[in-house]
């Protein structure tokens, strides 16, 4: 069966995980999580993920989640950017999630990145997700 959403699946899957409480969650790979999740890595939301390629399958990241006194530090992580519905901003009009305490993660012209990224090269692009 086809996925139409990998994106929305890994997503999904790092909600599913930690409403369970586990500390390790995997997800095939592919280029454009890969980019996401060094984007959750960086503004701190994940600990880290690793590639794990298991003989006869297909490449998996094996992401780490991370927890503050046994909460999930991720509260929301929602896809906006749908294969239905593709939403794009300008520079001008990037969003602010969370009155700035949030992440919104944007594919540009210059590669995937944060929303501050983003301002500081001043590109727009598709809004993938936004994390608080």
């Amino acid at each position: 069966m086809t996925m139409t959403d990998p994106l929305g699946d890994m997503l999904t899957r790092i909600r599913n995980a930690q409403m369970r409480n586990r500390s390790k969650v995997s997800t095939p790979a592919s280029k454009l999580r890969k980019r996401v999740l060094d984007v959750l890595e960086h503004e701190g939301y994940i600990r880290g993920y690793a590639e794990v390629e298991l003989q006869g399958e297909l490449p998996q990241f094996e992401i780490e989640l991370k927890y503050y006194d046994g909460e999930p530090v991720i509260r929301e992580i929602k896809r906006v950017s749908k294969p239905g519905r593709r939403v794009y901003s300008s520079v001008k009009n990037l969003p602010t999630v969370a009155n700035g305490l949030g992440v919104a993660i944007l594919s540009t012209p210059k590669g995937v990145m944060s929303d501050s990224q983003a301002r500081e090269h001043n590109v727009g692009g598709e809004v993938l997700c936004n994390v608080f």
